[in-house]
């Protein structure tokens, strides 16, 4: 499949790329920094900079895809102001209605619930904690995913509480909190991996799986 993947140059997005290429698909990364696209990719990547800012660069990477993916997540430094990823999700969604794309697939954390779940200890730890500590990272998280659960898409967003380094293991947890045990580590290689795959898999349409090692 065509799959744009936006934050693609970041520590999710990069490797989510490369198991994207791994199973064949054809990849348009969407980056702020040409500086910052890995040599490796070489032309086997189509490359679109631009700012989340820029309806105009969002459209042309959108354009032709049939799939979305975003890795992108709000920046956690305390002196960020705003909600720039708001925006550049609308723009997104915005970019996907008029080039008939349906499927969506996106990061979230675990303190927003799946559609079919009730509050854990878990997840209002999790929710206090970001509320607590990073209240803007956390709003602007709340607000981009109540616009793609808002937008008519295939959404699926992926929840995790705690990435970390590390080779992919394989071995994820997948599920939803008060049914099924989930932890709160896993490794950016596996989120990736699971985050790939749901491209070709429609499982988790308009749910948010939580995932763990």
């Amino acid at each position: 499949m065509n799959v744009t993947v936006f934050g693609a140059t970041g520590a999710i997005g990069s490797l989510t790329v490369n198991e994207l290429l791994s199973h064949g698909h054809t990849v348009t990364a969407y980056a702020r920094n040409a500086n910052k696209i890995p040599a490796t990719w070489g032309d086997t990547v189509r490359v679109v900079i631009g700012e989340m800012s820029d309806a105009a660069a969002i459209d042309d990477a959108v354009k032709g895809a049939d799939v979305v993916i975003s890795a992108l997540g709000p920046s956690m430094d305390r002196k960020a102001t705003g909600l720039p990823l708001v925006e550049g999700t609308r723009h997104i969604l915005d970019a996907m209605k008029r080039h008939h794309v349906t499927r969506y697939i996106g990061h979230g954390t675990p303190s927003i619930l799946d559609p079919q779940e009730k509050p854990t200890f878990q997840t209002r730890l999790i929710g206090f904690m970001g509320r607590t500590f990073l209240k803007r990272a956390y709003n602007e998280l709340l607000s981009m995913t109540d616009l793609i659960k808002n937008s008519g898409v295939d959404w699926t967003i992926v929840r995790f509480s705690a990435p970390t380094d590390g080779e992919r293991t394989g071995k994820i947890r997948t599920g939803f909190y008060g049914k099924d045990k989930i932890g709160f580590p896993i490794t950016r290689a596996d989120i990736a991996a699971f985050t790939a795959a749901q491209v070709e898999d429609p499982s988790y349409i308009h749910r948010a799986p939580a995932i763990s090692n």
